[in-house]
């Protein structure tokens, strides 16, 4: 019976320590990654601003490619609206450009539904110099108790920044025409 409770009791401080550890993680979380294409700020610009176009570039978009998407809203721009439905790779969610300043910035909002509620935020910043486009992508948000205890295991860096990567990479093929 004693060492039943001396097991008790070490589990709820096992468990009270995790929580805490768990509890101090930050709340926000920021990736940032960039590259220089070679193409002119309006032609890689074009590829972010229509949502349609992201089938060619987005890191995530061959990973179902039986996903049903919708788009609703204005063809590019703010209030622009891609709606997917996936996969557990992909899972389920919408996506809207909430800020667009053209050959400069965009702005989205993603909101995951499945397989993890979550909302994030993206920017996009775009700046020319002798014909190349230096362009910043940044994602970044606020991070539940679940996202916390999940990121001491994997990072978001770890999680996304292969991703993000893999998605500028594959905008400079796109923009540069290859």
């Amino acid at each position: 019976m004693r060492f039943l409770k001396r097991l008790l009791i070490g589990l709820v401080l096992l468990l009270a320590a995790f929580v805490t550890v768990v509890w101090f993680q930050p709340d926000d979380y920021r990736l940032t990654r960039q590259t220089v294409i070679a193409a002119p700020a309006a032609a890689v610009f074009a590829q972010v601003n229509d949502l349609r176009k992201w089938d060619d570039w987005s890191p995530w978009a061959k990973l179902d490619p039986d996903a049903k998407v919708t788009f609703s809203g204005p063809q590019s721009g703010a209030g622009a609206l891609f709606k997917w439905d996936g996969n557990d790779k992909v899972g389920a969610g919408t996506m809207i450009i909430t800020e667009s300043k053209p050959n400069d910035r965009i702005a989205t909002r993603t909101d995951v539904t499945r397989p993890f509620a979550g909302t994030s935020n993206a920017d996009f910043v775009f700046s020319e110099a002798g014909g190349q486009t230096n362009v910043i992508w940044s994602m970044f948000g606020q991070q539940n108790f679940i996202g916390k205890a999940m990121c001491l295991v994997m990072s978001m860096e770890t999680m996304l920044g292969p991703d993000v990567e893999k998605g500028l990479a594959q905008l400079k093929q796109v923009s540069e025409g290859k």
